[in-house]
């Protein structure tokens, strides 16, 4: 354990996902303060916690408006402020353009481009001193899109857009990040791509003093697969 961000209050979007899992774990060995937002209350006890960590439980279904807006004004009372977000929700499809129907397209935009835009708004409007806001992003949007993932390429298209349209908001008050990594593989996984826990300690880097230099970035985190 560290003290790295002691006195730091970091939500993590996503928590129980393979990416939020470690993202909470990283950031809770460096002292900071967690906010655990899952889908439901049950799900945020799923999640491992270092011994020791302090971390406090959010349900909320982050493509929701009224459920993203009553989600951070719990946290409000319950911290009165956040001072870094990493937003890890998500979701992958594919299928041909032909195929790919209103519904689905509309589910990869909620999941990807809606949800973050409503946990930056959310987390912004509860950050009084300097703070970080992270997304994830990924190569069909950050690179180039990909063939049968219109849909999911169009939305981290967005959320590579949205990251830099709010760091240019802020004067560098709050900052702006996203990450794209390849496939993420657990620790000790084989394969082509980048490990979780990887991706955890450059979100971790990119919320200390580094991500004011890197204000409104996207940070390709390819692995292996690069």
């Amino acid at each position: 354990m560290s003290d790295q961000f002691q006195g730091k209050t970091v939500v993590i979007t996503g928590a129980n996902g393979r990416l939020g899992q470690q993202v909470v774990r990283a950031f809770a060995e460096r002292g900071a303060t967690i906010a655990l937002v899952t889908p439901t209350e049950a799900e945020a006890y799923d999640v491992a916690l270092p011994e020791g960590a302090d971390a406090w439980g959010f349900p909320c279904d982050a493509t929701d408006e009224g459920a993203v807006t009553q989600c951070f004004e719990a946290m409000r009372a319950q911290f009165g402020a956040v001072d870094v977000l990493v937003h890890t929700v998500g979701g992958w499809s594919s299928s041909p353009l032909a195929d790919t129907t209103v519904d689905d397209w509309r589910r990869m935009m909620d999941l990807n481009l809606t949800s973050t835009f409503l946990a930056f708004r959310a987390a912004a409007g509860l950050m009084t001193g300097e703070g970080r806001l992270i997304a994830i992003a990924s190569g069909q949007g950050a690179d180039k899109g990909v063939a049968e993932q219109a849909a999911y390429s169009a939305a981290k298209a967005g959320v590579v857009r949205l990251v830099e349209a709010v760091a240019s908001e802020y004067d560098g008050r709050i900052t702006a990040h996203a990450v794209a990594p390849s496939t993420l593989l657990a620790d000790g996984q084989e394969g082509q791509g980048v490990a979780a826990s990887t991706i955890a300690d450059l979100i971790v880097h990119l919320s200390g003093s580094a991500g004011a230099a890197l204000n409104g970035q996207t940070i390709r985190a390819y692995g292996s697969a690069g």
